[in-house]
């Protein structure tokens, strides 16, 4: 329990240090002291003041709620398949929902309607959950889950062929900018757009956390679940939804972001020593809001004033851990 403690704290910790960072530095770095005076309040410099809390601000927000989010839903999905590799971005569920953002943004924009944050939410929601039921369909017929990965790949490559496709050729201009959006940014975020966030993804981690319980029973294995009394087709049911929620909120608002869902599950998991899901979903979340936070720091400064896409440095930092995680498997099948 004290080891749990500590590590709990320290993520807490170096969430409050990466925010802090985050907020002084970008294309105009602020020292500290003045990050920490306008915090307090402090209007002198105007500029910097709205810089700081209409820019940078919603930003910070948006990457810790959905950083965290894009990983407790990598961990649900690796749950229900019962495989360290499943992931939002990995099976297609990502690609899906920005297909059918894509698809609905351009059909509405074409007929002068401009579609909301919620609206957003709920055409990346229909695309996720398309895309989970093709998976499930698929997971009927492969019973290796290395093929089911395989099969999520080759989902999610179409597609992102086809939203590439149809945002290429799209001629208006608001459309034509969905491309930014198409390979993953927290850039433009603003603070109504936090709000409807925050009370998706904190509402429905709240909803994951209240199924600790039936969770470890599932982990367990299913039999081991219905002599508990665990109704094993409505959990199933619900780890599908909510890790379908969660990962079309943050496709909505940022698009894919890559590997996130994966790696930091792993990661938390190795750190604590433990897969209790009351100890691993509170540090899920806050290992990816860190992770999340501080590669959207490097995207904005390392090559500043241009601007990296998220996905390219997620994949930088993560993809080692996920090659790990394969040759670590494949290790204990040979052994």
């Amino acid at each position: 329990m004290k080891k749990y403690m500590l590590l709990f704290i320290i993520l807490i910790l170096l969430l409050a240090a990466v925010s802090v960072w985050n907020i002084s530095i970008g294309s105009v770095s602020y020292p500290l002291s003045k990050v920490f005076s306008i915090i307090g309040g402090n209007r002198t410099d105007a500029a910097a003041y709205r810089v700081i809390w209409n820019i940078r601000f919603p930003r910070l927000f948006a990457a810790l709620l959905l950083g965290g989010a894009l990983s407790v839903s990598g961990f649900l999905l690796q749950t229900f398949f019962g495989n360290p590799i499943a992931g939002p971005y990995v099976l297609g569920i990502s690609s899906g929902a920005k297909l059918a953002v894509a698809l609905t943004l351009i059909f509405l924009l074409k007929h002068g309607i401009i579609l909301n944050s919620f609206g957003l939410v709920v055409a990346a929601f229909a695309g996720a959950i398309c895309a989970t039921g093709f998976v499930l369909l698929i997971s009927q017929k492969v019973r290796d889950m290395s093929m089911l990965i395989v099969c999520g790949i080759l989902v999610g490559y179409i597609c992102s062929a086809f939203t590439d496709f149809f945002v290429t050729f799209a001629s208006d201009s608001n459309i034509v900018n969905l491309h930014n959006w198409s390979l993953g940014s927290f850039s433009g975020t603003n603070w109504n757009e936090v709000r409807i966030m925050a009370v998706i993804v904190l509402g429905v981690c709240a909803a994951v956390f209240l199924l600790s319980k039936p969770i470890g029973a599932y982990q367990l294995g299913e039999n081991y679940a219905r002599n508990m009394g665990v109704n094993i087709r409505l959990l199933r049911v619900l780890l599908i939804l909510l890790s379908s929620l969660l990962s079309a909120c943050v496709t909505a608002f940022a698009g894919p972001v890559s590997f996130v869902g994966i790696a930091v599950p792993h990661l938390v998991k190795s750190a604590f020593g433990t897969a209790k899901p009351l100890v691993i979903i509170p540090g899920c979340f806050l290992g990816g809001a860190v992770i999340t936070l501080f590669c959207d720091g490097v995207a904005r400064t390392v090559l500043a004033p241009t601007e990296l896409s998220i996905s390219t440095v997620t994949a930088f930092f993560l993809v080692p851990v996920v090659i790990y995680m394969m040759v670590k498997k494949q290790g204990r099948k040979n052994a």
